[in-house]
């Protein structure tokens, strides 16, 4: 392969020449390498090492640059960072690094291009790209990382014990990346990750969430969630998810298993939507089940109230994670608590009525929640599989006749509380509410119209009915 092709773009150039003004060596090393092996598409992040001082090689850039781009300096970490053509370049002095053991903060000392290679996670990210003028483009691989690359495998450059130990934010990495590139953990690494699966406690909420979102992202991301169950991990991050698995019998009758369940539905809606809050709705939308699961001789297995209970535990979760309490929370919540409603209503006949109502409590997200339940039908029988999704296509087929007829999408009723306290010469009181409300139910059941003409003729009928005059 001609790897001259990875640095085709003018920043190397400019690299290069900073490189050899300043009399030290440079390096694009990591990811950027790996995905252009890989050809994953443009990498909008590149990784350079230099042996000396990164932070003067970056500043020595921007002033090649013609730009001039700001350069940022993070002293703590000894890495600088600066952005050209929507690129973002990192740039670190080679170093070697040492670990306590009750942190993932390294003692960084400087060190060579070979101590850098040391000190990556994975073999494929270890690979390295010379910026030097007279060997521009030749490739360093002292972990036979390429060959990881062709059998498709997560491998440390270290024993994977001291790698994992020592930062174990590399655990998470690791099943990450199988689950992005679609790759396997070798053996020693995955009994690794699950001997030190309980060091995953020193890391903060913010560095794993974003290593879940990253899983979620993925193709399928049930590959990266096998994989953090089986090694115990999801015990410590998610434990509302592990309480799903397994199947209890009780004279005979059995239910499902939750938590694969779980995992198809996540697959199948990744092959529709890259809303990552779907995602993670679909990733939760059971986990009410654990602690609403009953079994009855009359009725066998049941799990009443699980969405209503799921949507309460969105909250603590979401907390606890440190993951944001705002809209996209609220979402989620809203996806998990009415994710059976349209399921309801594509086993019964679909009635405007019904649909009226759905699309009145789902508002905006109607559609959301529409591909959810699409998404959480997995049962292995034909007949039913087709019977349900061509319910579905009645039911958004429905919502569309609907909505155009009677908006009730973000409904806004005829008639306000000010000219129903104008027509009877009220003050704010719960009669007013009651009007209101009458209304409202007249319109999703199809008794009126959704029109000002028709909402009012009632208003004055309920009144009469409550005992409330006119003015004349």
């Amino acid at each position: 392969m001609n790897y001259k092709k990875a640095l085709q773009h003018n920043i190397f150039k400019v690299i290069s020449q900073s490189s050899n003004e300043l009399g030290v060596e440079s390096y694009v090393i990591g990811g950027y390498v790996r995905d252009f092996i890989l050809n994953r598409g443009t990498a909008k992040d590149i990784d350079v090492v230099a042996i000396g001082d990164g932070i003067k090689l970056a500043k020595q850039v921007a002033k090649n640059l013609p730009n001039k781009p700001k350069v940022q300096v993070f002293k703590t970490y000894g890495t600088a960072m600066l952005r050209h053509d929507d690129i973002e370049i990192e740039f670190v002095g080679a170093r070697k690094e040492s670990y306590s053991r009750d942190s993932r903060n390294p003692i960084v000392e400087t060190g060579s291009l070979e101590d850098d290679q040391n000190r990556r996670d994975f073999t494929i990210n270890a690979l390295a790209l010379n910026l030097d003028a007279s060997n521009f483009g030749d490739l360093l691989d002292p972990f036979n990382g390429i060959e990881d690359l062709e059998k498709q495998t997560i491998k440390t450059p270290l024993e994977p014990g001291i790698t994992y130990s020592d930062d174990p934010l590399r655990m998470m990495r690791a099943i990450r990346f199988a689950s992005q590139l679609n790759f396997k953990i070798e053996n020693a690494s995955l009994n690794a990750i699950t001997q030190h699966s309980k060091r995953i406690k020193i890391i903060t909420k913010e560095r794993i969430v974003t290593e879940l979102n990253k899983i979620l992202e993925s193709a399928k991301p049930s590959i990266g969630f096998l994989l953090l169950e089986k090694t115990g991990l999801l015990d410590y991050i998610m434990p509302e998810l592990t309480a799903l698995k397994g199947i209890d019998e009780v004279e005979g009758q059995r239910h499902k298993d939750n938590f694969y369940h779980t995992l198809e539905v996540v697959d199948n809606i990744a092959k529709h939507t890259n809303n990552l809050w779907l995602r993670w709705a679909a990733l939760l939308h059971d986990i009410g089940k654990a602690p609403t699961k009953k079994f009855s001789k009359k009725v066998g297995w049941t799990f009443h109230g699980h969405e209503f209970e799921g949507s309460k535990m969105i909250f603590h979760l979401f907390k606890r994670l440190k993951m944001p309490l705002n809209d996209k929370m609220k979402f989620v919540q809203k996806m998990v608590f009415m994710s059976s409603r349209p399921i309801i209503l594509a086993q019964d006949i679909v009635t405007d009525s019904a649909v009226r109502r759905l699309v009145f409590d789902a508002g905006d997200y109607v559609d959301d929640l529409m591909t959810l339940c699409e998404a959480d039908i997995t049962t292995k029988n034909p007949k039913k599989f087709n019977k349900y999704h061509n319910n579905f296509k009645i039911v958004r087929k429905k919502i569309v006749e609907v909505e155009e007829r009677d908006h009730v999408r973000n409904f806004q009723p005829p008639i306000t509380g000010e000219e129903i306290m104008k027509t009877f010469n009220m003050k704010p009181s719960r009669e007013i509410g009651m009007i209101k409300n009458v209304i409202k139910e007249a319109i999703l059941d199809g008794d009126i119209p959704n029109e000002y003409q028709a909402a009012y003729q009632l208003m004055l009928k309920e009144g009469e009915r409550l005992g409330l005059k006119t003015v004349d």
